[in-house]
């Protein structure tokens, strides 16, 4: 497995094992629609927290969180909206950023709520 795969699969782990503490109910992980990938779905209290995970080894080119591009998020409204409906949800949803970057062995992880809206 390419290098980068590795990070990303162990960011993913890292946002999970850091949103459990946080006492979040993990829903869903890597839930697909059409060209969207949700990393993780996960409620706290009444809320349905849809989380992209970005991990990177470097802030060099800019902060994980700056690679949200507008397609992926128009991707991932269309992904949540899908599934909300599918479970016939009736509940908030907020779209948060994990951002985790490797500092020699250890992890530095942001948690952006509300991170982005839906329109």
């Amino acid at each position: 497995m390419a290098q980068h795969n590795e990070l990303g699969k162990k960011g993913e782990q890292l946002a999970v094992d850091f949103l459990l503490k946080n006492n979040y109910i993990i829903v869903e992980r890597n839930y697909r629609f059409q060209k969207a990938e949700v990393d993780i779905i996960a409620q706290k209290d009444e809320v349905l927290a849809v989380v992209e995970v970005k991990t990177r080894s470097t802030i060099d080119f800019g902060n994980p969180q700056d690679f949200v591009k507008p397609k992926q998020i128009q991707n991932l409204v269309k992904a949540v909206d899908e599934y909300i409906n599918a479970n016939d949800l009736n509940i908030e949803v907020r779209f948060d950023i994990i951002a985790i970057v490797k500092q020699g062995k250890r992890y530095h992880i942001e948690h952006l709520e509300n991170a982005f809206y839906h329109f």
